[in-house]
């Protein structure tokens, strides 16, 4: 649905840019929860973003935010997370690069270079998290920070969401968390939501992640599943009910 982008499980990659853009992470996840400990939350992202950058060969990989769950600085087991996500982005021949979101404040003392506010790519596309106002005029946009997710067919189903003339007039691409622990935020239920980047939530075209859960397919989940789209918002609220 995006031109000039292609989705692979729950990232984007921009061929312009030879860049693959990831979002909400949170890593660290499990140490709040201890489920995340038990089902190997580390060895789940690294798995799944190496099988994405397999897949895609990008030159830079963009983390657009939420690298850490824990406010403030992360501890020592989330920050060997967060060194070994690094790690694999350069095991791949690409270059990592580190967008803070509001998770964030202390992934600079624990990520191997700057941490931006916000990353501009070669193709004029802004990666911020989309938790504030990046205040920056760019050809598109890409962020994070909702955990876009929609309930079809009785189903709750995380989701990209796409205005082509979202923030500021330009198209807008909001990326579901990479996390497939954190919650899922609920669109169909909200009238508006917590990002500047979504002016007008009814205008948005939600694309399902078509991931099956592994319990389901055995798989990682990081797949070249096609991204189901549906229409705008507004037109889909009465088919939900």
């Amino acid at each position: 649905m995006p031109p000039d982008c292609t989705l692979h499980g729950r990232t984007a990659f921009l061929p312009g840019a030879s860049t693959l853009v990831v979002a909400d992470l949170h890593a660290g996840w499990g140490a709040a929860t201890n489920a995340g400990i038990l089902l190997n939350e580390r060895r789940d992202l690294l798995d799944r973003l190496t099988a994405t950058m397999a897949a895609t060969d990008p030159e830079t990989v963009v983390f657009a935010g939420d690298l850490s769950h824990r406010f403030g600085a992360p501890n020592e087991r989330t920050a060997g997370t967060i060194r070994a996500l690094a790690g694999a982005v350069r095991t791949a021949g690409a270059r990592p690069v580190a967008v803070a979101g509001n998770h964030d404040a202390g992934l600079g003392s624990v990520w191997p270079g700057p941490v931006h506010d916000a990353h501009r790519l070669a193709d004029d596309t802004l990666v911020c998290h989309g938790h504030e106002d990046p205040d920056e005029r760019a050809e598109r946009y890409v962020c994070g920070h909702l955990h876009p997710a929609i309930e079809i067919e009785g189903r709750k189903r995380d989701c990209f969401l796409y205005d082509p003339a979202g923030y500021r007039g330009r198209p807008t691409l909001v990326l579901p968390a990479f996390s497939t622990f954190a919650a899922g935020l609920r669109i169909e239920r909200r009238k508006a939501v917590d990002s500047p980047l979504v002016p007008d939530l009814d205008a948005v075209r939600p694309g399902v992640v078509d991931d099956a859960p592994r319990s389901e397919t055995g798989g990682s989940g990081s797949g070249d599943a096609e991204t189901l789209w549906f229409p705008p918002l507004a037109d889909l609220r009465p088919h939900l009910r």
